[in-house]
């Protein structure tokens, strides 16, 4: 640019705008950058789109999905945990990246049965106050493989969980709900 051209009106304003512009574009590739960085290690939204969690997760609520935790410790009898399909249900027809949600029941080493309405853990039956209604159905018993887990919906005659496909390779789980959002009469921690 000659000296002639930098003294032109309005040359001054354009080499503004367009110092504003990169600088907004830096800004926006950098939180791009980080929000795909916080969603691929740290936590990620999540829709459920069953009623087999119910009466805990409803069809239509929205959680977060942390996924820090299990890099540290095992999921633990309890917990609501995201996760891939295992092979069983690709098998079924269902994709790798469609997500389900269902609650730890077994870990690994334990001995678990469902009959008679309850579920057997150790030989010893669960109190389960989140669940839908008692299992109608025997399943079991059988030990819990090293590196897998038993997982079910909390309701439990209406789920399609490790009574129906097996047991859960730990590595196919993505994180634990820890909070719903959505809707805003039902937010909180879980």
């Amino acid at each position: 640019m000659t000296s002639e051209q930098k003294n032109l009106p309005g040359t001054e304003k354009q080499g503004q705008v367009w110092k504003w512009v990169r600088e907004n574009i830096v800004i926006l590739v950098l939180a791009l950058g980080l929000a795909l960085t916080l969603r691929a290690f740290v936590a990620e939204p999540r829709y459920i789109p069953s009623d087999s969690m119910v009466p805990t997760l409803e069809m239509g609520d929205r959680l977060v999905v942390e996924k820090i935790s299990y890099r540290l410790r095992s999921p633990e009898r309890g917990e609501i945990v995201v996760f891939d399909p295992p092979p069983m249900l690709q098998i079924q027809g269902f994709t790798k990246d469609q997500a389900f949600i269902k609650r730890v029941i077994g870990e690994p080493g334990q001995l678990l049965e469902v009959k008679d309405g309850l579920v057997y853990l150790d030989q010893e039956p669960l109190t389960e106050a989140y669940t839908a209604e008692p299992p109608a159905y025997h399943w079991g018993p059988k030990v819990i493989p090293d590196r897998q887990l038993f997982v079910m919906g909390d309701n439990r005659n209406n789920s399609n969980d490790s009574h129906i496909w097996g047991f859960l390779p730990a590595d196919n789980i993505i994180g634990r709900a820890v909070f719903r959002f959505w809707p805003p009469n039902r937010i909180g921690f879980l």
